[in-house]
């Protein structure tokens, strides 16, 4: 009989390419923003950005909606039940293209959400095209998105990553030829990543369709998928029920952000360039973090399914290590090489000097946001959402929100980034403290 390989060989199997997943995603955001800013220039890249709240509220919804389709679809396979596991999947692509086409259908509103927005009158027809075409684009957006997100509730994380690897090659492709009017294709302008993230999904998704049809994959679109392409009202409610909590808890981190940038935003622009350079650090850092919080949340939904509950504190230890040895490495390895990585997006000498000062103070903490990940993760994948985001809400609002406020007003723009190590400890002790005293002694049962 073959040894059953390490739990810890099996966690970064899974997780390497999820992590390159969102590396490839962030890549593809920041490639397409050169494209606009160089071909075209400044006022186009504003009028992007303009878009970027709402969207990020799009995203938050569809986001949790895949999150809680994920934890079923886990159990499911984890039971071996393929017929649950079609079932779930075909109701939370329902609800995906309902929640897309409900906002594509408002696209004639999306002018006044730009003129609600502030937009400045000399980006405003630019900033309405692209927002436009944006939410045109959402059905195709949010099934992508979601039928990336579920096959990894199956155990398989190469198949979005080669979507993504080629949605990403085609978007790159086709915004330059879109902007300049390359091959004989119509000219866009502004709206030409818009209308080249619409053809790289849609092209992506039936290529991915016929690949999992190939591989004989449990979540391949075929006939008995398509019978369950329905509002099951009972699979419906389980799926918003462990999604709505995460996509809440999204959506109350980017508020929160939304009111530590205008702090930011008052000592100046070298203080808001500082934060952006910082942001864009941290945001690399996280994504092994968010890997393993994400694996950890499958794998123990697979257990449970499985009905091996003793596996649950197994995963947890795991996920706890891997975040010291995972994230801490490239976080200290981003400690080593602060000063280089700055320099990438800043040349002004001061402003290097205060985001690396910055960088230096809340690098560690992003080890501390991991290991709290994994228990939130982990009481997830049990069907426990609403008191973990509870507390995660209540350390932003109650923690993170009022630090920043009172520190920046007594010792400046450091009292910002005080904050946030100050709310992940908070966060990591509230988490585990509840995983610990409460979540371990309740009775685990398998919801689908």
């Amino acid at each position: 009989m073959t040894k059953p390989q390490p739990l810890w060989r099996s966690f970064l199997v899974f997780l390497v390419p999820m992590f390159l997943s969102n590396v490839l995603q962030a890549l593809f955001g920041t490639l397409n923003n050169i494209y606009l800013g160089q071909m075209i220039g400044v006022n186009a890249l504003a009028a992007v950005s303009v878009f970027f709240p709402i969207m990020f509220f799009f995203i938050a919804f569809i986001m949790g909606l895949s999150s809680g389709a994920t934890v079923l679809i886990g159990q499911a396979y984890g039971a071996k039940d393929l017929v649950k596991v079609k079932t779930v999947a075909g109701v939370a692509l329902t609800l995906a293209l309902i929640g897309g086409s409900m906002i594509a259908v408002a696209t004639p509103f999306a002018r006044a959400m730009m003129v609600a927005l502030a937009t400045p009158a000399d980006i405003l027809d630019d900033a309405t095209l692209y927002a436009q075409i944006m939410m045109v684009t959402m059905p195709a957006t949010f099934v992508f998105v979601l039928a990336t997100s579920i096959s990894r509730g199956v155990s398989d994380t190469m198949s979005p990553l080669l979507a993504l690897v080629l949605s990403t090659v085609i978007g790159l492709a086709l915004t330059p030829a879109l902007i300049a009017g390359w091959f004989g294709l119509p000219q866009f302008g502004v709206a030409s990543a818009a209308v080249a993230a619409l053809v790289s999904s849609v092209a992506t998704l039936i290529a991915l369709g016929f690949y999992l049809r190939a591989r004989r994959h449990p979540l391949a679109p075929d006939a008995e998928l398509l019978r369950h392409m329905r509002v099951d009202p009972q699979v419906a409610r389980m799926v918003m029920r462990l999604g709505l909590p995460a996509a809440v808890q999204i959506a109350a981190m980017a508020l929160a952000e939304l009111v530590l940038l205008g702090l930011v935003n008052g000592f100046g622009s070298d203080a808001t360039a500082a934060y952006g350079a910082v942001n864009q650090v941290m945001s690399y850092v996280q994504f092994p973090a968010i890997s393993i919080a994400i694996t950890a949340s499958i794998f123990a939904a697979q257990a449970i399914g499985r009905g091996d509950l003793d596996r649950l504190s197994h995963i947890t230890r795991t996920g706890l290590a891997l975040n010291l040895v995972l994230t801490g490495g490239l976080a200290a390895l981003a400690y080593a090489l602060s000063r280089l990585i700055i320099e990438m997006f800043i040349t002004s000498a001061p402003v290097i000097e205060l985001a690396q000062q910055l960088l230096h103070m809340v690098l560690w903490s992003m080890v501390v946001f991991g290991m709290s990940g994994v228990f939130t993760a982990i009481m997830r994948a049990s069907g426990t959402v609403f008191m973990p985001m509870a507390l995660s809400i209540c350390a932003i609002f109650a923690i993170e929100v009022p630090t920043a406020q009172i520190l920046s007003r007594t010792i400046g723009v450091e009292g910002v980034w005080i904050a946030y190590p100050v709310t992940f400890c908070a966060t990591f002790l509230l988490q585990a403290g509840f995983y610990l005293l409460v979540w371990r002694k309740r009775p685990i049962v398998r919801m689908v």
